[in-house]
């Protein structure tokens, strides 16, 4: 840095000498020798006009070294069509210097003060633009502060309407909508939406730490909502979360969201909406208003270099229509069910105790083990209940499930009528049918040791007298009195009848 001035006023108001300056300065003796001679040449006498300043002083001394008369040889490049080159993928700065040297072969700046000259504008540009995104990689999503009252006309009570604002990263492209909260649901839909709007998705998404998108923020390793990352590999993004506290990271996003607020939101301030509807068609037709604003510093405006730039770069949106679906990790429990929202599905038995994942959309509630779906239920509203497919229960439990009255009279009906009475006059002697499963299923084991023909007989036989039991009928058959008549069981019970009386037995006279 030259100190002329500063020599003119030691040597001609302070009357050092030039090596007294030179070590006050901390110069050299020949630099100060230099200035003197200098100015003697160019006729300036001490004090100098007050219209002289450093700068002025410098090219009057330095005439054929001065930088504008530098900047007449050389052409100056265009660097705000650079800047925007640049965003493109495969542009570099070496590829820009040649295509401008191969316009100004003659007059043109070597590379290294093609760049330096690109950084000293750069630097005097807005802060927004320091860094520089290629077209396509990076979408920048937040929600703004400031929220809008939708009002229920019903009872007059009302929400406040969050306003979500996505930005791409090379045109600053601007999308924004109204959701009535920050829940996951209206987080996923959001990105839905700027998706449509944009017709596409940049590769790498850069959301702030918000719960809704990241379940543990972190510096480094950051753990995403499971429900967003399935979000993501639909979309075939990438999610790098902006770290903690560290707002440059999101630089566009906040940009987006302070000129959202400013020129959205604030010309909404004496609104009155009665629906999120009625307030989304509001907010977009301000939105067309604002991605066509000219810039100030650049050529054309959001809408136009997102066109030029961007448009095509975006990742192309999915043949399918994304379904939100919640996801969250479950244990298996002992019943080989899974309980979801008050709900209990099953899942293949051997996983009981294991660690499966629930999506649950509108419609289905599928449960995944190990990346690979495992059971896929219809989703049901029934607190408490249960949604269970025979082919997930054990070969024990699906016989037992199959229990059931119609069943048991179905199979007693088979055998003969005599047997149908029985198991319905049991089924009904309990509150609940269940209740009386196992003496039925003691019934039916019944026909393993003897034939369905006694077996009816049996039961005909216990009905006669007026015992229509399990253990009578198995009785009658363990004594063989299925095979008899009526008659022939009278006439052995007369038989036996004279037995009762005899000398051994004492009788009830003797005890006193």
């Amino acid at each position: 840095m030259r100190k002329i001035h500063t020599v003119l006023r030691l040597f001609h108001e302070a009357g050092l000498s030039q090596r007294a300056i030179s070590r006050s300065l901390n110069i050299g003796h020949g630099t100060v020798a230099n200035y003197l001679t200098r100015a003697d040449k160019a006729g300036l006498s001490w004090p100098l006009p007050p219209e002289i300043d450093e700068r002025a002083l410098e090219l009057m001394l330095f005439p054929g070294t001065s930088e504008s008369l530098a900047q007449k040889k050389f052409v100056e490049p265009d660097f705000c069509a650079l800047h925007i080159d640049l965003k493109t993928t495969g542009m570099t700065k070496q590829l820009a210097w040649e295509e401008y040297r191969q316009t100004h072969a003659e007059n043109g700046y070597s590379y290294s003060q093609f760049c330096h000259r690109y950084r000293s504008w750069l630097g005097r540009q807005r802060r927004s633009m320091r860094q520089t995104h290629i077209a396509g990689e990076k979408v920048f999503v937040d929600y703004c502060g400031p929220t809008v009252p939708v009002v229920n006309a019903h009872d007059g009570t009302f929400i406040n309407a969050q306003i979500f604002v996505a930005v791409l990263g090379a045109s600053n492209y601007t999308f924004a909508c109204a959701h009535a909260s920050q829940k996951e649901c209206d987080w996923i839909d959001a990105h839905t939406k700027a998706a449509m709007f944009f017709g596409g998705w940049a590769s790498l998404t850069v959301p702030d730490n918000l719960k809704s998108g990241v379940t543990k923020p972190d510096r480094y390793v950051p753990v995403l909502n499971a429900s967003y990352e399935q979000w993501a590999d639909h979309y075939r993004t990438a999610i790098i979360p902006a770290r903690p506290y560290k707002p440059k990271d999101k630089s566009k996003a906040e940009n987006g969201v302070l000129l959202v607020e400013r020129w959205i939101l604030a010309r909404l301030r004496k609104h009155t909406f009665f629906s999120l509807g009625e307030l989304n068609q509001a907010i977009i037709e301000l939105l067309t208003e604002l991605n066509n604003r000219p810039f100030k510093k650049l050529p054309g405006c959001r809408r136009s270099l997102f066109d030029d730039i961007e448009r095509a770069k975006l990742i192309p949106l999915p043949a399918q229509h994304y379904e939100y679906q919640h996801v969250r990790n479950a244990r298996v429990h002992i019943d080989y069910h899974v309980e979801y929202d008050k709900h209990y599905y099953s899942v293949p038995h051997i996983l009981v105790g294991a660690q499966v994942e629930v999506r649950a959309s509108t419609r289905i509630v599928s449960l995944y083990h190990g990346g690979k779906r495992v059971a896929c239920h219809t989703r049901a509203s029934q607190n408490h209940g249960h949604s269970t497919l025979k082919e997930h229960m054990p070969e024990s439990h699906r016989r037992q499930a199959e229990w059931t009255p119609e069943r048991f009279e179905q199979w007693s009906a088979d055998i003969g009528v005599a047997t149908h009475s029985i198991v319905c006059h049991m089924l009904k002697a309990k509150r609940h049918p269940q209740q009386s499963y196992r003496s039925v299923l003691a019934l039916m084991s019944l026909t393993k040791k003897y034939d369905r023909v006694r077996l009816e007989n049996a039961c005909s036989r216990a009905l006669q007298l007026g015992c229509p039991t399990r253990t009578s009928v198995a009785s009658i058959l363990k004594k063989g009195l299925d095979t008899l008549s009526l008659k022939e069981e009278t006439a052995r019970k007369d038989a036996d009848a004279h037995l009762q009386d005899h000398d051994n037995v004492r009788g009830s006279g003797y005890y006193h």
